[in-house]
């Protein structure tokens, strides 16, 4: 059913392609004859450019885990109250840009701060590629602004971490290949007398690929040994799997980085001027208030575009004006 959904999702958007460039044409050849079409072509070539954008940007989620649902976890930096509030404002902005997808949530861990803001939030985005579009998202978040919190008015840096990892899915098919056994019977071992068995009646199978191997002599029967090695075989197969599966996110686990100035990935300034800009891919947002209310489509983009080149530099290389 997921597949099905995503092929179905594919044909819908090479249709409605192939429709606003068909639109567009009419709209060209309309507008030969009247100016006052011109506006109307102008928004439908801005609006098709945008929805090219978001197809190019799908195009890049190739990754075994982009298509899986997002676990997101937030921590503020050292900062105290300045910085659980700026760890509260992000939560809001991931929760938004959720919504705005039309991805539902689902909150797992919530703190409280003790003045304001959160100590850590911990919640999962339920949707298609969600985990391939945040996973850029990982890293340190600076914001630069005249502190709520300072009577004085100065202003304050703060730094809270944005932790993104696949929602590993635990139900795994075991498909087991007749052409990746090997079947070798045996006589059984045990008592003299009538426990003796006098046919080869045991069983060992062994998984080519794995090499995991699963014997059963218990019982008389030849087909009765077989089948309960095979429920054996799955069982160890499916443990298999779930250590192959704990293994990638215990690397992903490892990738975290530490809260401070060097592995920062993106500023949020609102103070002495207004700026969104993400250190890796000189991707600039001027309107940094629709940034924190969701829109992180410019720095997704931005970032897979750069991965995919080999161009995005490691965080916290690159500074801004700000610092310098």
């Amino acid at each position: 059913m997921r597949d099905r959904k995503r092929l179905e999702s594919l044909i819908a958007n090479d249709d409605e392609l192939v429709k606003r460039t068909g639109d567009i044409k009419a709209y060209f050849e309309l507008a030969a004859d009247s100016d006052e079409l011109l506006p109307e072509l102008e928004h439908e070539i801005k609006s098709l450019a945008t929805f090219a954008e978001e197809l190019e940007a799908k195009t890049m989620l190739s990754g075994e885990t982009d298509p899986l649902n997002a676990i997101v976890t937030v921590h503020p930096g050292a900062g105290g109250t300045e910085s659980q509030d700026w760890a509260e404002m992000l939560l809001r902005m991931y929760l938004r840009w959720a919504e705005q997808q039309g991805f539902k949530t689902e909150m797992n861990d919530y703190q409280d701060g003790e003045e304001a803001g959160i100590k850590s939030a911990t919640f999962t985005i339920l949707g298609e590629y969600a985990f391939g579009q945040l996973a850029g998202e990982s890293g340190v978040h600076r914001l630069v602004r005249i502190s709520p919190f300072d009577s004085a008015k100065r202003r304050h840096t703060s730094f809270a971490s944005v932790y993104v990892s696949p929602e590993i899915d635990d139900s795994i098919e075991v498909n087991i290949r007749t052409e990746d056994l090997r079947v070798d019977t045996y006589r059984s071992g045990g008592k003299g007398g009538q426990h003796v068995n006098t046919t080869d009646s045991a069983v060992r199978i062994t998984h080519l690929p794995t090499n995991i191997v699963v014997q059963c002599q218990n019982e008389r029967s030849q087909h009765k040994n077989r089948e309960k090695a095979m429920k054996m075989l799955r069982s160890r197969l499916y443990e298999y799997e779930l250590e192959k599966k704990k293994a990638v996110s215990k690397k992903l686990e490892d990738s975290k980085l530490e809260i401070n100035f060097g592995s920062q990935i993106r500023s949020y300034v609102l103070q002495p001027y207004r700026m969104a800009k993400d250190h890796r891919t000189k991707v600039e947002v001027g309107d940094v208030d629709k940034v924190l209310d969701g829109y992180l489509e410019p720095f997704i983009r931005g970032y897979l575009l750069a991965k995919r080149r080999g161009t995005a530099v490691a965080a916290g290389d690159e500074k801004d004006d700000l610092d310098e």
